[in-house]
């Protein structure tokens, strides 16, 4: 009985950790979660919103990490050239403020403005979205494909990692894995590379 009753304590213990670092994440051809966050204007972005789109390029982002702000016009790239198509940019933060004051909902609205993103950039502030999908850097891509209709969408991801092979000068990338992802996607194909190495800051986790 004292062994049953340890291990109940145990899994109790488990579920009560609340949102910490999911270690596994999803892997590609996964079932995605929606979500509903809130965008630096206060209104709140889901996937299923977007009726017309043919899938999403999910970027776990912030505002202070070097990697980050290195990706910046790129990201700002990639939503000028897919959203057109079907396939929405949508940055997520989801860093914990108390580690670093600039990562905060305030600063993402004056982030947005002076950056002058063309996407939305919505606030994971209970770190939900982030562990549930497996983000561990800022930036972290996952490329996913919608399936089905209005209330039915699903999210299958189709690519995770990186956005490109050089993070230090646009201009010496060889390899462009979230275009080359989104460009087999809208051939209704797989991605020849579904998974890469995430290069960036380590996201911020709250202390428990």
């Amino acid at each position: 009985m004292k062994k049953y009753f340890a291990l109940f304590l145990l899994i109790l213990c488990i579920a009560s950790h609340g949102h910490a670092q999911n270690k596994n994440g999803y892997k590609v051809g996964d079932e995605a979660i929606d979500f509903n966050l809130p965008n630096t204007s206060g209104k709140f972005i889901s996937m299923s919103i977007y009726k017309e789109a043919k899938g999403f390029i999910l970027i776990f982002t912030c505002n202070h990490c070097p990697y980050a702000k290195a990706y910046q016009e790129r990201i700002k790239v990639l939503s000028k050239m897919y959203a057109p198509q079907g396939y929405m940019v949508i940055c997520i933060n989801s860093n914990d403020p108390a580690a670093n004051e600039s990562d905060s909902y305030d600063s993402m609205k004056v982030r947005y403005k002076s950056a002058a993103f063309n996407f939305p950039y919505l606030w994971d502030g209970d770190q939900h979205i982030a562990s549930t999908y497996g983000a561990t850097r800022t930036p972290h891509v996952f490329v996913l494909q919608k399936q089905g209709f209005e209330n039915t969408n699903k999210f299958m991801v189709r690519y995770i990692g990186a956005i490109d092979d050089n993070y230090e000068d646009a201009t010496k990338v060889k390899e462009k894995y979230v275009e080359d992802a989104v460009n087999a996607l809208l051939k209704h194909e797989y991605p020849k590379v579904e998974n890469t190495k995430a290069i960036g800051c380590t996201i911020k986790w709250k202390k428990k």
